[in-house]
């Protein structure tokens, strides 16, 4: 019972960190629980792409592809408060306008968003309603959200934490993600694999991947590693990418 309630506590907790769903306050907290339930980033991600969803078919149903898609990514947006997107530009700003790590690192702190976020962030969100709008399958949608938050949960365990990290919006414990959370975290993101097609799933996961490697390693190279803010660009990106290649196939 005790493995259980702590289980419960950890979900909570991951739904108070990446969404503004109102959720019931912790009696306790320690701040070693935000990594600890990086193993339900992904269930979180599912409920907030199950919502997406709805909103996108009964949109289809009203208004046609287009303004449907429009409306389920600004679902999403409203149930995060966009949360990953803000990592996404913070990180486009601070790895293509800085020079020196702690120069990119500092920009990223910055609450003030340039060009290069503000491109990133229109490159995004014009091509999940570009996709959404000619595919507008609710199976796509909930399985981009999840398999997104699991990429993350992934950078943060294979890439080391940035030096002077503080700049980020987390803070690791000083063991990191377990081998076993990430696990879990893919097992609950892949179940809604098993309603898309085959040929999709696996041109979606290549295209998530390669975008998601490719920010992960940028990242490292340019400032040593991950922060929060890049964490979100590469769920980001990875949803962006499964979008593409599975939407290709369908």
């Amino acid at each position: 019972m005790d493995w259980a309630r702590h289980q419960v506590r950890l979900l909570v907790c991951a739904i108070q960190f990446l969404t503004r769903v109102p959720m019931p306050s912790l009696k306790t907290f320690e701040p070693e629980w935000i990594t600890r339930s990086a193993r339900y980033f992904p269930l979180v991600g599912q409920g907030v792409g199950a919502i997406s969803a709805l909103v996108l078919l009964a949109g289809e149903r009203v208004w046609g592809g287009g303004v449907a898609a429009v409306l389920a990514i600004t679902t999403g947006l409203l149930i995060t408060g966009a949360f990953h997107e803000d990592g996404l530009a913070d990180t486009a700003d601070g790895l293509g306008g800085g020079q020196t790590p702690a120069r990119r690192l500092e920009i990223m702190k910055d609450s003030r968003v340039g060009t290069y976020g503000v491109c990133a962030l229109m490159l995004v969100l014009l091509l999940k309603v570009a996709v959404l709008a000619s595919t507008p399958m609710a199976a796509l949608m909930l399985a981009a959200h999840g398999l997104g938050r699991a990429a993350a949960v992934v950078v943060m365990r294979v890439t080391p934490y940035a030096p002077s990290g503080e700049a980020g919006k987390w803070k690791p414990v000083p063991q990191g993600v377990r081998t076993g959370e990430v696990l879990v975290a893919l097992l609950i993101a892949a179940w809604p694999l098993a309603l898309l097609p085959a040929g999709a799933v696996l041109v979606g996961l290549a295209g998530g991947a390669a975008l998601a490697i490719a920010m992960a390693l940028l990242a490292r190279r340019l400032i040593g590693g991950h922060t929060g803010d890049v964490l979100g660009a590469v769920e980001q990106l990875f949803e962006v990418g499964f979008l593409l290649g599975a939407a290709a196939l369908l």
